[in-house]
Parts: C-alpha cells; sequence; structure tokens
C-alpha cells in the first residue's frame, strides 16, 4: 500500500499539539457511555510556568510538567483511498493520502497522586444570639 502525505503548511506554523499521560483509568460513568465525542472530563490549566500544569477533574487536581518527546509525532487525517491500476502487475494497489493535521513534541505527564479538593468542615461551636443580632461564644 503506498501512502502519500500532504502537508499545506510549514514546520513552523504547523499547529502544536500535546500529549497528556495520566497514571491509572478514567472511567467514565454509564449515563455517558455512547456519547464520548467532545466529552469534557477536566479542567487542564498552566497556572505558574510553561513547565507546570495542572488537572482537575470533578473533585480531584493533579499536578504535571512538560516533558519533550525524542521523537516527534505527526497528527494524521485520511483524506483518500484511490485505486491505482500498475501495468506490470496484475492486482490493483490501494493508494492512502494523508493529511498533517499537527505535530506533538511535548507530553504533560501527571505521574503523582491526586489532591483533593475537598475543604476542612468549618468548626462547630456553641454560640449564643444576644438581642443586637451579634453573636458570643458560651464560656
Amino acid at each position: 500500500m503506498q501512502i502519500k502525505i500532504k502537508c499545506s503548511c510549514s514546520e513552523e506554523s504547523c499547529q502544536e499539539w500535546a500529549i497528556v499521560e495520566l497514571q491509572g483509568a478514567v472511567e467514565i460513568q454509564p449515563a455517558f457511555q455512547n456519547r464520548i465525542h467532545n466529552l469534557e472530563i477536566g479542567q487542564l490549566c498552566r497556572p505558574s510556568s510553561p513547565e507546570n500544569y495542572t488537572f482537575t477533574v470533578g473533585y480531584h487536581e493533579l499536578t504535571g510538567s512538560k516533558v519533550p518527546l525524542k521523537k516527534p509525532f505527526l497528527v494524521l487525517k485520511k483524506k483518500k483511498t484511490i485505486k491505482v491500476e500498475q501495468q506490470s502487475s496484475e492486482n490493483d494497489s490501494p493508494v492512502a493520502e494523508l493529511e498533517v493535521v499537527g505535530i506533538i513534541r511535548h507530553r504533560i505527564l501527571f505521574k503523582t497522586r491526586p489532591k483533593a479538593l475537598i475543604s476542612k468542615p468549618q468548626p462547630v461551636g456553641k454560640k449564643r444570639a444576644t438581642a443586637t443580632g451579634s453573636s458570643a461564644p458560651i464560656k
């Protein structure tokens, strides 16, 4: 099979992508099993520097860092498949045409355990209301 790759952009202007690598598994609730296309699972932020990231999923926050890949990946989109007749052989060979959508040069690695975002409950103390509406603790 022959594969033709077309790139309409130059290397400098090609869209930059990244791989998000998590430790563990992301489980989808049964209500969303059939609707996972464009399903939002969390919020990815870069709060402090270009190398540090946070990923918030529900009540959990993960911290990660940007790591370069040894070899970059291409993100490809299949355009069409054509059957080409070769004169020397009796078999037809399909030719696939791919378009470059982006380049992946980095991964965002989350290798630590998630931090729970549930805050501490407020201490419950006995309070006595006064006539003016302010409160004073009971001794």
